[in-house]
């Protein structure tokens, strides 16, 4: 039988033993461990560069009128989708609708006062050959009267009558050469459709139906409402903010990137994202597309001064802009201001940071209807009073 002595003995070295074989097993994991990061850090790891300070953005598409009126009906409202040419507010048209009257009426008397000195050119190349004519006979009744008088058949007194004839003749067909040049001097290298006063009619037309039209506020682009502010009954005035449209299907990523983890980023480089929005379970593809020139402290209306004598250094974040997939876009869409998370494959170095990325372009078409429309009714103008 062991004594208590014996069996604390016997237990020491068999706890020894365990905590050595603990240890050992331990430190196998630490190493498979590190081991198994080592790699996944030389493999992966070191090629990519993520941060979360990253925010969806957009173009913000403000609706301005152009023209002053009052507001007399509004078809949209936040959170609503408009089309790109649709109706979203409208101004009171009687003043410009008056306006618009009132200068067809003076072009079409401009292009039957025009198309009058053309028939008037006609009329005075008949009034010329009547003229000529005239002459001729004068001369003709001068020289028989001369041929006679010689034989004393005719008096002197004829003859004298013969000559004053002759010379009013002569000046009849002198004034109406001169009324012919007058005449064709607004008339010639031209026709009614470009004679100055008819353009100069056109002018006023083209810019009464614009101001008339442009009561009618069309929605730019295809987007959402936002920042809606106009009232029915309200009097605005060109550039006055009334609402915002926000295209969806533009948007893209400004990830702010430490000034460390830009050494790598180049253009084209693939990016993966999530948006807390929809979680992990979406994943959106993009690429880097360009940097920003700036800090936005440096940027800043007041830009920081550090000329004091207690200066902190701070890390600065430099904007880097992601274009996204517009297929995802349209199966996930993001609104504008929501946070991403950005994982950027820095392993392709072809790119560069101040490179030439494509020229990004937004148009609209919605507003040169109106230039069409003008010139179509001033050609109906013109073709009725010819």
């Amino acid at each position: 039988m062991s004594t208590p002595d014996q069996s604390t003995e016997n237990i020491k070295p068999e706890s020894n033993r365990k905590r050595k074989i603990t240890m050992i097993l331990l430190f196998i994991v630490i190493l498979i461990a590190a081991i198994a990061y080592g790699l996944y850090y030389f493999l992966d790891a070191r090629f990519h560069v993520d941060t979360d300070d990253a925010y969806v953005n957009g173009n913000v598409v403000q609706i301005t009128p152009q023209v002053t009126g009052t507001v007399v009906a509004v078809n949209a409202d936040n959170t609503q989708t408009v089309r790109m040419g649709e109706p979203v507010v409208v101004l009171d048209p009687a003043d410009a609708r008056i306006a618009l009257q009132q200068a067809e009426a003076n072009l079409a008397q401009t292009v039957r006062r025009v198309h009058g000195l053309y028939v008037d050119d006609d009329q005075y190349r008949a009034d010329v050959a009547q003229r000529e004519s005239d002459l001729s006979k004068a001369h003709d009744d001068l020289q028989r009267r001369l041929a006679t008088g010689m034989t004393g058949a005719v008096s002197d007194e004829e003859i004298s009558h013969a000559r004053d004839a002759l010379r009013s003749a002569r000046a009849g067909l002198d004034s109406a050469q001169q009324r012919l040049a007058s005449n064709r001097a607004l008339t010639m290298n031209t026709t009614i459709e470009r004679h100055p006063d008819v353009l100069a009619g056109a002018a006023k037309v083209r810019d009464a139906y614009l101001a008339y039209a442009r009561n009618t506020l069309p929605a730019p682009v295809t987007g959402y409402i936002a920042e809606r502010s106009v009232q029915v009954g309200q009097r605005v005035s060109p550039g006055t903010p009334l609402m915002s449209v926000v295209p969806l299907e533009q948007v893209w990523i400004d990830a702010n990137f430490k000034e460390w983890q830009l050494r790598n980023i180049r253009v084209g480089q693939p990016v993966v994202l999530t948006a807390d929005v929809y979680g992990s379970s979406v994943t959106f593809r993009g690429k880097v597309v360009g940097f920003s020139p700036g800090t936005g402290s440096a940027l800043a209306l007041l830009p920081a001064q550090n000329a004091t004598g207690n200066w902190i250094k701070v890390v600065q974040r430099l904007p880097v802009r992601i274009e996204v997939d517009p297929r995802q876009l349209g199966q996930h869409p993001l609104r504008v201001g929501l946070s991403m998370s950005v994982d950027v494959d820095i392993k392709d170095q072809s790119g560069g940071q101040l490179g030439d990325p494509p020229k990004s372009s937004y148009t609209t078409n919605v507003f040169a209807k109106y230039g069409d429309e003008a010139n179509a009714e001033i050609e109906r103008i013109i073709a009725e009073n010819r």
